[in-house]
Parts: C-alpha cells; sequence; structure tokens
C-alpha cells in the first residue's frame, strides 16, 4: 500500500479547519503539521494532536510535509505560494490564487518555471455533479450551448460586516463569492471573452460592493448573465442548493441554468429539459433528472492532490486556471467601474458602440 502523502495546512481558521477535515477522510493523505502564527492556532493543533509550527519557512526546514494547503489571508497567497516554490514543495493555493492578476501572473510564472506543481482551491471542480455536467455537455447533451445564468444572492447578516475589513473594497461578494461561480461558467460553457457589470451599494452604503449584474460573451459566441448579492433573502446560490458545507441549509433550488439548442440543464440538481420528439415549443417538454454521487469536493480535492504530489495525475485545478478566473473578475471589477465592456486579459477598454 502507497504510503500517505504527508499535508500541511497553513492557515487555521474557518476554511483551514475545513481542510484539516477533510485530510481526515481522504484516503492517500494524512495531517503533517498546522502552520499558523498564532496561540489560537497552536492550541488547536494541540488539540488535534497535531505539529505546530509558526511559520512556512520553520516547516521547510523540518522537512515535516510533501505538500501544503495555503488557507492564509487572501493578501498572503502569492508571497507563501512563492515560499513553497522556492522549497520545491507544490500547494494548494485557496482561492483567489491572488489580490490581482500581476500577483497571480508572478506565481504561476515561477511555479511553472520551477516545476513545482501549484493548484487552486477552487474545489467545486471536484463535485462529481460538476464533473457529470461537463461530461453531458461535452458529449451533447444540451447541443450548442446559447445561454448560461447564474444567480448568487444570499444574506449575510449585519454582524458578519462588525470586522472592518470586510466593509472594505475587494471584500464584497464579487471577488469573496462569485469568484467560484465564474470559475465553474468557464468549466461548463467555455472561456469568457468579455464583461460588462453594474455595482450597487445602495442598502449598507459601504464603500464596498453588495450587489452585481454581470453580462458575459464567451468566446464560442453564448451569452451569460450573472446575478450577485449579498444581501437578498433567498434560496438561489450554490451555498444553499449544493449540499456540500453542512453549515449552510439546503433549499433544493436551482442556481444555474444553462441553456442549449437540443436542450437546457438545471445545476446542482441535473435536471435534464429535452423534448421527448420534436424541438418545438408547441411539443412536450420533459425532465430527466441524472443520478450521480455526492462525496465531499474538498475530500476529493485533497485526494487528487496527494495524487499530483505522487506523481499519478495532472492537477485538475491547476494554478493557472485560478489565474484566468482572477481575470475575469478583475474585467467585471474594472466594467463596474467605467461603465465599459472589457475584454478579458485585455487593460484596453472597448467602447460600447464596437459591440452593437
Amino acid at each position: 500500500m502507497t504510503e500517505a502523502v504527508r499535508i500541511a495546512v497553513a492557515g487555521a481558521r474557518l476554511i483551514g479547519q475545513r481542510h484539516v477535515e477533510a485530510i481526515a477522510f481522504a484516503r492517500g493523505a494524512t495531517l503533517a503539521c498546522i502552520v499558523d502564527p498564532t496561540e489560537a492556532a497552536r492550541a488547536y493543533a494541540d488539540g488535534l494532536g497535531a505539529i505546530w509550527y509558526p511559520t512556512l519557512a520553520a516547516m521547510f526546514e523540518a522537512r515535516a510535509a510533501d505538500g501544503v494547503i495555503l488557507a492564509t489571508p487572501n493578501q498572503m497567497h502569492v508571497e507563501n505560494g512563492l515560499e513553497c516554490v522556492a522549497a520545491g514543495v507544490p500547494a494548494i493555493v485557496e482561492k483567489p490564487v491572488a489580490i490581482d492578476v500581476s500577483g497571480g501572473e508572478k506565481l504561476v510564472a515561477a511555479g511553472e518555471a520551477a516545476g513545482v506543481p501549484l493548484l487552486v482551491g477552487h474545489h467545486r471542480r471536484h463535485n462529481q455533479l460538476i464533473q457529470k455536467a461537463q461530461e453531458m455537455i461535452g458529449g451533447g447533451a444540451l447541443g450548442t450551448i446559447i445561454a448560461a445564468h447564474a444567480m448568487c444572492w444570499f444574506y449575510k447578516p449585519d454582524d458578519y460586516f462588525d470586522i472592518p475589513w470586510r466593509r472594505q473594497a475587494g471584500a464584497g461578494p464579487v471577488f469573496l463569492n462569485l469568484i467560484h461561480d465564474i470559475d465553474l461558467l468557464r468549466c461548463l460553457c467555455g472561456e469568457i471573452e468579455t464583461a460588462q457589470a453594474l455595482e450597487s451599494n445602495a442598502v449598507r452604503d459601504n464603500p464596498v460592493e453588495e450587489t452585481a449584474a454581470i453580462l458575459l460573451r464567451f468566446a464560442n459566441g453564448a451569452l451569460g448573465t450573472v446575478n450577485v448579492s449579498d444581501t437578498i433573502v433567498a434560496p438561489w446560490s450554490w451555498e444553499l442548493t449544493a449540499r456540500e458545507n453542512p453549515a449552510y441549509p439546503p433549499t433544493g433550488e436551482a442556481c444555474y441554468l444553462i441553456g442549449g439548442t437540443h436542450g437546457s440543464l438545471e445545476l446542482p440538481s441535473l435536471k435534464l429539459w429535452r423534448h421527448r420528439d420534436r424541438r418545438s415549443w408547441w411539443e412536450p417538454i420533459d425532465a430527466t433528472v441524472l443520478p450521480v454521487g455526492i462525496e465531499d469536493p474538498l475530500i476529493r480535492q485533497v485526494r487528487q492532490f496527494a495524487a499530483v504530489i505522487r506523481g499519478e495525475e495532472a492537477p485538475l485545478a491547476p494554478a493557472r486556471e485560478g489565474l484566468e478566473t482572477l481575470r475575469v473578475i478583475e474585467a467585471v471589477k474594472r466594467s463596474a467601474r467605467t461603465g465599459e465592456i472589457v475584454r478579458i486579459g485585455e487593460k484596453s477598454i472597448i467602447d460600447k458602440k464596437s459591440m452593437i
């Protein structure tokens, strides 16, 4: 039997603790240590019976791990990721891979040049229902993809904003939450070519956005609409529909709709709508719900990370994919500031009239 891969978790707050729990259930992996300078993290490690290190440097010096999951604050992702590359230790960098595209480019380039695997924590790519949806779309079950719609409505309670940084620019639902949804739209519908967005902070009046409406054009010609808000009481968000995280009460609703010339798909229910015979709005249309496994995608992510470290598999979510998703988010934010249509990956802004 292959010896378990030793995985360190850097950052021992909520998401770091979720990774620790996932490692405990992932075959082929074991928790190596906790890396976090705080006394609370040290006490947490003691409670687990785990080794504790205050810094990545101390952990690398001890050669305590074969891989690292970086669940540190967003602002530290590039710095910590570069430390892992310098030490030759593969890492999963929690999303976002960086706080801006330039930092993400630096990190991704360093990992690729050194041949050190860097993955991004877009764990939804490991969800079995997403993989099934990719299989269906790739196999032509929907025909040619024409349009997609994503809903991301939920209500963050007032005390959530008692922490000052959550009221500041860069901490809104576009950057913190929607980045996962944009990543899945890229997985399911292809690369995104342009973005146009409006934002609002009309309810709380904080410097950060609380609502955004976004129009996307995919490279294959499909169009997408996305609506996100953290100030709406509603059941339509991935967290409240996908049953990934037991912290969120499931609603059974749909949050993504993907439409094609031969059928449409609801997610996360995997409900496929198609006409029985002739395609026509005059003809009966039926829905089929496809069976799929429900294993925790965080566990699947850890298990795949261990396989990457052993050299058995290529990363399912390499850091470069996180960078490409970040480019879209940056374009959305720039469009919201300027009112223009922004081409992904280009600094220049397209005049609206040129798209009519």
